[in-house]
């Protein structure tokens, strides 16, 4: 199994991943919680949708750090 999706087969959920993978138009890639994993798929939660990815799809895999905290919305001036 090429190395990442051997990443997504072994790796905990709730862990914050990027997956790079094919879409017929080219690559895109997800980013967020990885919440679910089957033997040729995983689910990534990102902030508009559940994106679930085929294995086979996918061309690179990896933890990433925490969201930062949202920003305070800065003051406007009348």
């Amino acid at each position: 199994m090429p190395v990442p999706q051997h990443f997504l087969s072994n790796a905990p959920l709730g862990i914050r991943v990027v997956v790079r993978y094919r879409i017929e138009a080219g690559l895109t890639d997800a980013l967020g919680e990885l919440v679910g994993k089957s033997d040729g798929e995983c689910t990534i939660r990102t902030r508009r949708s559940d994106v679930v990815i085929a294995l086979p799809l996918v061309v690179a895999a990896k933890e990433v750090p925490p969201a930062p905290p949202p920003r305070i919305p800065r003051a406007t001036v009348s």
